[in-house]
């Protein structure tokens, strides 16, 4: 095809947006809808996943010495801490550092530490962070195989039950997002068949004069693009207007937002833009486009 018949049917794609402002604007509204719902299932499952890996960061294992252990053997043992498998952080903390924590923990009965002083029972002890929150029990386990050690605890319910909220949500968003994927692309097939439907006349005229099949439908296909590139874009500002405000509240929940990882386990807005603006602006270009095409079908049989 020459430059200027595709210019022609470019134009004349253009040009039917501006005809069909009704049907054009009943899928632009279909289009941005099912973007929409489609697209806030996704954030919701990606910042929930996040919140999950937040609060599997946040799992340590509590590891104490023997009190007769020699403050040389304290210095080296963390080295030997560092070096199991999985074990991504190592943390000292002093006999010194655990009483005055346990001091600052305690409101009521301070009088009783005032008898205790300059007795030496508070171990000396480490907190170690894992890389993997799923292997913490065999870590555990390689932490007390080593000399000295007195006790190493972590909370394996915890884990546990990271892992089964982890496969839940992963299910369950999945299963919402295959969902409504479904029903965007009935409610958008249904809206270009009617905007189709409705120049039916216009469709069989120019197949009747010998217009190609290609021909006819190149025009729907242009306008469909167009009209979900817009909605893509609609999209992608009304959820960066509506994530940036629900984000901005959470982050100031500190209280909140500590019990599932601490606000940095919100995605923010701008480590997200870029593909998720691809990605709207993509899916509407390809879903308006294919929409149109195949609602022209069933017209060119005549």
């Amino acid at each position: 095809m020459k430059i200027s018949g595709i210019n022609y049917l470019a134009n004349q794609g253009i040009e039917n947006i501006g005809k069909n402002k009704t049907m054009t604007f009943a899928t632009f509204c279909v289009l941005l809808i099912s973007l929409l719902l489609v697209g806030a299932s996704a954030l919701f499952y990606m910042n929930m996943n996040s919140m999950i890996t937040g609060l599997g960061n946040q799992n340590e294992i509590a590891v104490y010495l023997s009190p007769a252990t020699p403050q040389e053997r304290v210095t080296g043992f963390q080295a030997e801490l560092s070096a199991i498998e999985n074990v991504d952080k190592v943390e000292y903390i002093s006999k010194e550092q655990a009483l005055a924590k346990m001091k600052s923990q305690i409101s009521k009965g301070q009088a009783i530490f005032d008898y205790i002083d300059g007795y030496d029972f508070m171990p000396d002890g480490f907190k170690v962070t894992v890389r993997d929150i799923n292997r913490i029990e065999s870590t555990t386990s390689n932490i007390l195989m080593l000399a000295d050690v007195q006790s190493a605890s972590a909370s394996t319910q915890v884990a546990e039950f990271l892992r089964q909220l982890r496969r839940v949500v992963t299910l369950i968003a999945g299963a919402v997002i295959v969902a409504l994927s479904a029903v965007s692309m009935i409610m958008i097939s249904n809206t270009t068949k009617a905007s189709v439907f409705a120049r039916r006349e216009e469709i069989q005229i120019m197949k009747y004069v010998g217009a190609t099949d290609a021909f006819i439908r190149t025009p729907f296909f242009i306008e469909g693009m167009i009209t979900g590139f817009f909605a893509g874009a609609g999209a992608f500002f009304i959820t960066w207007a509506v994530y940036d405000a629900v984000y901005q509240i959470l982050s100031k929940q500190g209280m909140l937002m500590s019990v599932f990882g601490g606000a940095n386990s919100i995605i923010p807005f701008s480590e997200i833009r870029i593909p998720l603006a691809l990605a709207y602006v993509l899916t509407g270009a390809f879903a308006g486009a294919l929409g149109s095409v195949i609602s022209t079908k069933r017209h060119l049989d005549v």
